[in-house]
């Protein structure tokens, strides 16, 4: 065998022990080349690539917040309503309600929020506090807060997901970093928009997430005014679903919580988290 071979034969033999050093003459010039494989390691295969997506490379039939797989109540006859705010993140969207948030707390008001990857890091320790506490249910608005989609598309101006491959990564980059971060395991997702195709939702369905959108528009992307947000959750029966914003300090959205809280509750409503309920 030629000296050479038998060197590089030596030296990746012996880094599945240790780090190791090759020196090859290369021309004129010395090229050296790292070889450095931990000694109890085996290399992980990525969670994608475990997973077949070739199954939603389909064209969908369906585009919007209500197409097929996506929840939008809960399943009871009874007097129960489930505030749920989505926090955005962004250049415009990393802001944090703490007036609304504080209200939360004083009054014990369980709330299911839904966050996004870009906000996460905006407010780590923030989101951590969130997390720790058991009045708030935490789950997945995404990592790039785009709709859901196996072929592209768009809502209201925001480019959605143009694969599977990048639908599956709009999950669970998120799904990871929440992981990472509280050791827990998100199970319900809300995409940035909230559209989908059905096609995307099956995908995060097979993923192991309920997708849960709403029957109560609460503040129409936290543009409503304190007002307009107390009427709309006024609308609520039982089951409802509500959406709304926790990260728009400068909205309607506390005002109009606070002012509509007080009527729910003489109305005999109680506020519960999604995560007890069942999904339809």
């Amino acid at each position: 065998m030629h000296r050479l071979s038998v060197l590089v034969v030596l030296c990746v033999a012996a880094a599945l022990i240790q780090g190791c050093s090759q020196q090859i003459m290369n021309g004129s010039s010395l090229v050296i080349k790292e070889i450095a494989i931990a000694p109890k390691s085996v290399p992980k295969l990525k969670e994608e690539d475990l997973i077949d997506l070739s199954p939603y490379d389909r064209e969908p039939t369906e585009w919007g917040e209500q197409v097929k797989g996506v929840k939008t109540q809960m399943q009871t006859n009874e007097r129960k309503i489930a505030l749920t705010f989505d926090a955005c993140g962004g250049d415009h969207g990393n802001g944090y309600d703490e007036e609304l948030l504080l209200f939360l707390k004083e009054e014990k008001i369980p709330a299911t929020l839904f966050v996004n990857e870009r906000w996460i890091h905006a407010n780590e320790a923030l989101f951590l506090d969130l997390a720790d506490n058991p009045l708030f249910q935490i789950e997945n608005h995404g990592t790039h807060h785009s709709p859901l989609s196996v072929n592209g598309g768009e809502a209201w101006g925001i480019p959605a997901t143009q694969s599977p491959q990048e639908a599956y990564n709009e999950i669970m980059q998120n799904h990871d970093t929440v992981k990472g971060l509280t050791g827990r395991e998100m199970a319900m997702f809300r995409s940035g928009t909230a559209y989908y195709d059905e096609v995307a939702v099956e995908l995060a369905v097979n993923l192991g997430y309920d997708v849960v959108n709403f029957d109560v528009l609460g503040d129409a992307g936290a543009t409503y005014s304190g007002e307009q947000v107390k009427n709309a959750l006024l609308g609520s029966q039982k089951g409802s679903i509500v959406l709304l914003h926790m990260n728009q300090p400068g909205s309607g959205t506390a005002e109009g919580v606070k002012l509509a809280i007080p009527l729910l509750r003489d109305q005999g409503f109680e506020f519960v988290l999604l995560e007890d309920e069942i999904l339809k």
